[in-house]
């Protein structure tokens, strides 16, 4: 079978990570990308399923702690009138904790 040449434009980082990965399976990059095309081909998709990232644990602790506040809302949890009112408190913290470090 005849061959073309084709040129990507890839992340060099991510084109070095791919060619050891591939390498430890025994194909060299040209091999894989054919391999991917075959089978994209075969199944008339992309082979694998493409999702949104998933969610680290702190990001669904805190998307479930939203979910319970907003479910007990009444004095359960300190409320601010502003932006500028949380960003004094956490200033006035972040100095209570360098003055009691500093000691």
């Amino acid at each position: 079978m005849a061959k073309v040449s084709t040129n990507l434009s890839l992340d060099p980082t991510l084109k070095i990570q791919a060619q050891k990965l591939f390498a430890e399976l025994g194909f060299d990059l040209s091999t894989a990308v054919t391999v991917f095309f075959k089978q994209a081909l075969r199944e008339r998709k992309i082979p694998f399923q493409i999702t949104m990232d998933i969610p680290t644990q702190t990001t669904v602790d805190a998307l479930n702690e939203y979910e319970d506040m907003k479910k007990h809302e009444k004095n359960e949890y300190k409320r601010y009138g502003s932006f500028k009112e949380i960003l004094r408190e956490v200033a006035e913290e972040d100095a209570k904790y360098n003055k009691i470090k500093k000691i």
